[in-house]
């Protein structure tokens, strides 16, 4: 169990811009910052940060929160291991007491995989630097590969020994049970039906070098194991194996340590291998991930355009590596990304290149070399077309076919154009061409929705049916958030109170009051007995009334560690909708809004008296339908009139007119 000073003091120190900075591009916009949600796929940002209140807000998927609740959401964390990432991040001492066997029992699943899987790199860690064997073929290896001992260290490399079960024993005995290193796949488990007692079990990465592979958060997912002997019925690589928490389509090799890197220089460079990443990254290339030797997904490419819409892709002078690769680039431009391609000298590939030259050279070769993705695939093509005007005319219907690719309009012209002049064509064939490409994608789409073509684009004769907007919602809504912002904040209030003047008539006189806003709002709706009917408001709402009547200095961030991640969501999407559409640099323009600080007192009685209208109006209208078929009930009618009056009255005090 962590300690609540450990706690405190980690909500005290973690900002939660440079927290979520490390997984999603952050640009600032007003008083916050917005990106592109991590958690669906969209195009454009609608995930907002607010360094002032310290929450985040999806408005693309409805999650949001506090610093913790993003890295449970984003990162699968339970609530201990966001809290130890963040003390590790800020440098934070946790003070944590020993877990009982009964704690351990309960620890999810997953939990349980990533803990074996970092059991697991530490011990490979540890063979390769410690054991004999481990020196003398593991570490030799990596030392003939250029990798300085930092490095080593820095990415975790390891040894596995040439041992059919030697891992597997140590974890057994270590207390890690044999379900979950089947699961994680670190273990090979063959059954014996016949006779149980003859299973056998061994180690799946037996005699290779290990190169775990992190999530974006540093933690390990799973591995890629390299044999070091020919033998030619083995995979020179080897992958962990699909799990729950290893998914290859999804995870990038070295995102973990490239991702800063990526943001700050607004580019990422894509290498196929661990060696490259590696090789460069020891150069002093840090924004630089691989594939891990698969094909390239949506999924890893996303997680790029989190941190960049830029990707320079890196290729060895293999020819037939670089055609397989125009597959890959087709995905990056439809994915929105501005791709590039460099190609290496033939016989070169990025870790041959990384030894052989300094950082400056490596930079200013990636600089004058890197082309544009038209630049390349026409290059590259017309090699191939050479002479032959068939040829040609299908490198131009490839390169059209890549343009088409692209979401952006703009984009889609200007490349467009500039084929157009490589290759020495009209524009207006390429965007005949274009045209036709779009045109059968969008009826091949329509097929899959079985919408007859010649109904796409059928107008609507009736709009859809809006929903009815829910006033008490919004009303009880708005009372939360008042008291969330300005709960504390001490007003002077304007009431209006019926008094008797001189002639004897009721009038309504002004009374000022000073209290705190909560004061004010938790009275006035005691007063007139009103209940929140939502039932997520109704706790917040009496959460927040005990935080501020117990405590002094209320902190909205200090009051979302208290809540359940559900209720923290909630509360961050009402701090946040309003931020959602807030325009800013009104000054530069000479606009100057009033300001909403400054109406507090005026903004609370308003709330609060639009309420008490549309209950009473509620009233009356329950009233009135209990007297159809009444006969003569005065009492009731009596009642109507009353409450008629109040609606007057209340609707007085808010300068409404009644018609």
């Amino acid at each position: 169990m962590i300690s609540k000073v450990t706690i405190d003091q980690v909500y005290e120190t973690a900002r939660l811009e440079e927290v979520i900075g490390d997984f999603v591009q952050l640009k600032k916009s007003g008083s916050n910052f917005k990106g592109l949600s991590p958690f669906t796929d969209e195009r454009s940002p609608s995930f907002m940060v607010s360094p002032v209140k310290q929450i985040w807000k999806d408005f693309s998927s409805g999650k949001g929160g506090n610093v913790v609740a993003f890295l449970m959401e984003h990162e699968h964390f339970t609530y201990p291991e966001a809290i130890k990432y963040l003390a590790k991040k800020y440098n934070i001492e946790v003070e944590e007491t020993e877990r009982t066997d009964a704690q351990k029992e309960m620890a999810n699943e997953r939990e349980s995989m990533y803990l074996v899987s970092e059991f697991a790199q530490k011990y490979f860690a540890n063979v390769l630097w410690n054991q004999e064997l481990g020196k003398a073929i593991g570490l030799s290896y990596y030392k003939e590969r250029g990798f300085s001992d930092e490095s080593i260290k820095k990415f975790g490399l390891g040894y596995c020994l040439d041992q059919w079960e030697a891992f597997t024993e140590h974890a057994l005995g270590k207390g890690y049970k044999e379900e979950f290193l089947v699961k994680t796949g670190l273990t090979i488990l063959k059954e014996n039906s016949a006779n149980p007692e003859l299973t056998k079990r061994f180690d799946r990465f037996k005699g290779r070098v290990m190169f775990p592979i992190h999530s974006m958060s540093g933690r390990v997912l799973g591995f890629g194991g390299r044999i070091l002997t020919n033998d030619k019925k083995a995979a020179k690589y080897l992958n962990s194996p699909e799990s729950d928490i290893y998914h290859k389509s999804k995870v990038l090799y070295g995102i973990y340590y490239a991702k800063q890197a990526i943001a700050r220089e607004d580019n990422c460079y894509l290498v196929e291998g661990y060696t490259d990443v590696i090789q460069l990254y020891q150069s002093g290339i840090h924004n630089v991930v691989s594939s891990s030797g698969t094909a390239l997904t949506p999924e890893q490419i996303r997680l790029i355009n989190r941190l960049s819409s830029n990707i320079t892709v890196l290729f060895d002078g293999d020819a037939a590596g670089l055609r397989a690769s125009l597959r890959g680039i087709d995905l990056i431009l439809e994915q929105g990304m501005n791709v590039r391609v460099c190609t290496f000298p033939e016989g070169e590939d990025p870790d041959s290149f990384a030894r052989k030259n300094s950082k400056e050279e490596i930079e200013n070769y990636l600089k004058d070399n890197s082309k544009d993705f038209i630049q390349f695939k026409t290059s590259l093509l017309n090699e191939e077309a050479a002479n032959d005007p068939i040829k040609r005319a299908d490198t131009i219907k490839e390169i059209v076919s890549s343009i088409s690719k692209i979401p952006d309009r703009i984009k889609k012209e200007v490349y467009v154009q500039e084929c157009a002049r490589i290759m020495s064509i009209s524009e207006e064939v390429l965007f005949n061409a274009l045209a036709q490409i779009t045109n059968k994608k969008r009826r091949e789409d329509l097929k899959k929705t079985n919408i007859p073509e010649n109904k796409a684009f059928e107008v609507l004769k009736h709009s859809p049916k809006q929903e009815k907007l829910n006033l008490q919602f919004e009303l009880e809504k708005k009372i939360i958030e008042m008291l969330l912002l300005y709960g504390d904040l001490l007003q002077e209030f304007e009431d209006l109170v019926l008094k008797e003047n001189e002639s004897g008539d009721l009038v309504l006189e002004p009374e000022n009051t000073e209290v705190k806003v909560y004061e004010k709002v938790f009275l006035d709706l005691q007063e007139d007995e009103i209940e929140l009917t939502d039932d997520n408001f109704r706790a917040i709402y009496y959460k927040l009334i005990e935080a501020l009547s117990q405590k002094e200095d209320f902190s909205i961030q200090l009051f979302l560690n208290d809540l359940d991640n559900e209720m923290g969501s909630q509360v961050s999407s009402i701090l946040m909708e309003e931020e959602k559409y807030e325009l800013h640099e009104w000054a530069r323009k000479d606009i100057y809004p009033k300001e909403k600080e400054k109406s507090i007192s005026q903004l609370v009685s308003e709330t609060i008296l639009t309420l008490r209208c549309f209950l009473v109006k509620k009233r009356i209208s329950s009233l009135q339908n209990n007297t159809q078929g009444a006969d003569n009930n005065k009492e009731l009618l009596e009642e109507i009139m009353n409450y008629l009056q109040l609606n007057k009255l209340l609707n007085k005090k808010l300068n409404r007119v009644l018609s």
